[in-house]
């Protein structure tokens, strides 16, 4: 396990717009769906970003969880189902008593078992530019599902529907990195 490696665009550690409640953030580098109009072009090309090992990964989220009482993490992209070992992360976030949300641009049967066990949400399916959504929150397009594995989120889908107003985070860090959406 000590050679487990993820190639990681952004994290931000505190954000309360990738999902309900304080949560992690972690966007992965790589994408091969090639959707048209994507929302985050830059995390497309497969190339090395900030490759950071299990551990890591594992010490920034359990700091996060120290520091800002974050209750889960979202994993998004690029495209993260094409991270190995992505479910060995998510074994241990799980141990941390956290939620889990995947979004992904691929459907729900085409994802690992190992991977889907071990998560409490997946948003799935790929972003179509003529299906764009204006209804539900973080969601690209209204082809997109959002799948329940777990009941941790059951009674938080109202926090997808529930968007009246533009909503953007500002994180300052090493770099300054804008998050959000606007219809």
């Amino acid at each position: 396990m000590n050679n487990i490696k993820y190639n990681i665009a952004e994290i931000i550690t505190c954000t309360e717009l990738e999902g309900p409640y304080k949560r992690l953030a972690i966007w992965f580098q790589g994408c091969n769906l090639n959707c048209k109009g994507c929302f985050n072009p830059k995390l497309i090309p497969l190339t090395k970003a900030n490759i950071l090992s299990l551990n890591q990964v594992l010490d920034i989220i359990y700091d996060s969880k120290q520091k800002n009482n974050i209750e889960g993490v979202t994993f998004l992209g690029g495209e993260p189902t094409l991270q190995q070992h992505l479910n060995v992360l998510c074994e241990k976030i799980q141990k941390m008593d956290l939620g889990i949300i995947l979004f992904t641009g691929k459907q729900y049967e085409e994802i690992s078992e190992n991977l889907v066990q071990n998560v409490d949400m997946i948003i799935d399916g790929p972003f179509i530019l003529q299906k764009l959504e204006n209804k539900r929150r973080i969601i690209g397009s209204t082809n997109q599902k959002i799948i329940n594995i777990s009941k941790r989120y059951i009674n938080d889908l109202n926090w997808f529907y529930n968007y009246k107003e533009d909503n953007y985070e500002i994180n300052v860090g090493d770099k300054i990195l804008i998050t959000g959406e606007a219809i």
